[in-house]
């Protein structure tokens, strides 16, 4: 960890101790890039990836990304993500945008053209770190995922142009362009899609929407006139924990001891029956089409998995759901506690009757799963579209405080 400095007063600080306490207790011998074998620092997460075919994804991302990402690479983390929470954070909290925003200002940039700079600025320094990974994977991961405007979500062809925008912009192949799976934005994804850029499809939330993601994709590289399809990649975002919050609120509105026992349950039990969905949507003779054309599935990412009930255990969402093919992109709470006390084993199909089961008694004492998909959709864009508003009132605030010092 030598030559990196990382705050001490904040939660990177808890993330950069236990991966320095992973890295200098657990060593082996490993290829290195030029085929020779040397001593190469590996944690748990290089296992999960080269294990359990599982990518780490790292959910943060603030300046000085030079500084602050590295660390997170060398202890294995394959890719970034960020959404307009993360970046409301990232810049009302920190000083680190002031002379970019002075400038932008300057030359004469409204605040949300300079919003749009300064993040295009992050992620392009973090696709530059992550390049390399790109490239030794072929494509498979390295991806650093933006989101277009959440105002956005319910209009289908400004998604479409602002993440052609986005992607023109960043101007790397492994940016991961985020548009949610609204109903209205389920035709952009098919769009986007067929122009050659790669999704990262967001806000999933219950199984008939993941569905129609996956359909949306498969359309999509239908439609497209490129030869060779493997450029193109795809993620597919199904939120876990909030699910949770949202289905346990109503069983412990119906309040039979049945229905209590099913606490905590419903976020893991349906991610199980997603990635069974995923394994049934790609394969058969119309995949197979696409594969001859180079095709990429699109894999699963497990997203929310940080535990927001303290009952559960910490590292709940990411021990839950390990098994290839897939990527989990964990915040920092989260990743502490998994770097520090995770279970590494394969778990997302160890016991899909169960899951099943699950599903099945919660949906048959009343509970929805589409209504509870709906119900997050909108929780979670209000969310977003308050961060989103929320940085351009501190963007206006800081600029007058610049030109008044």
């Amino acid at each position: 960890m030598q030559g990196f400095s990382l705050p001490r007063s904040s939660t990177l600080f808890i993330v950069s101790y236990v991966f320095a306490s992973s890295l200098t207790t657990k060593m082996s011998g490993r290829m290195s890039s030029n085929g020779n074998r040397s001593m190469i620092n590996t944690t748990i997460l290089h296992d999960l990836y080269e294990k359990h075919s599982q990518s780490p994804y790292y959910d943060n991302l603030s300046r000085p990304v030079s500084d602050l990402l590295p660390p997170f690479i060398v202890a294995g983390i394959r890719g970034v993500t960020s959404n307009p929470a993360i970046f409301e954070k990232a810049i009302t909290s920190s000083n680190a945008y002031n002379e970019q925003l002075r400038n932008l200002l300057e030359s004469g940039k409204d605040l949300e053209s300079a919003y749009w700079e300064m993040v295009v600025k992050d992620i392009q320094d973090a696709c530059k770190l992550l390049e390399p990974i790109y490239n030794e994977s072929n494509g498979l991961d390295g991806y650093v995922s933006v989101e277009v405007s959440p105002k956005l979500a319910n209009n289908t062809k400004g998604t479409t142009e602002a993440a052609k925008l986005l992607h023109k912009k960043v101007g790397f192949p492994n940016v991961y362009i985020k548009i949610p799976a609204t109903k209205d934005s389920i035709p952009s994804i098919k769009e986007v899609i067929s122009h050659g850029i790669s999704v990262n499809v967001t806000l999933i939330f219950c199984l008939s929407q993941y569905e129609a993601v996956i359909d949306a994709y498969l359309d999509g590289l239908e439609a497209s006139e490129m030869d060779d399809l493997s450029k193109i990649s795809s993620a597919a975002a199904f939120y876990i924990s909030r699910v949770d919050v949202t289905v346990d609120k109503k069983l412990e509105q119906i309040g039979t001891s049945e229905a209590l026992d099913l606490r905590g349950k419903a976020a893991v039990a349906q991610a199980v029956l997603a990635y069974q969905l995923y394994r049934k949507k790609f394969r058969g003779p119309r995949w197979e089409r696409l594969e001859k054309r180079g095709a990429k599935k699109q894999r699963l990412m497990w997203a929310s998995t940080n535990v927001k009930n303290e009952a559960y255990p910490d590292t709940l969402y990411v021990d839950s759901l390990i098994g290839p093919d897939t990527i989990s992109t964990i915040p920092p709470q989260a990743l502490a506690a998994f770097m520090e006390h995770g279970s590494l084993s394969r778990s997302i199909d160890s016991n899909v009757s169960e899951a099943e089961g699950v599903y099945n008694e919660i949906e048959r004492l009343g509970i929805d799963w589409n209504c509870v998909g709906s119900e997050l959709e909108h929780i979670v864009l209000d969310s977003f579209t308050k961060c989103f508003d929320n940085v351009l009132h501190s963007l206006k605030a800081k600029h007058s405080h610049l030109i008044s010092i």
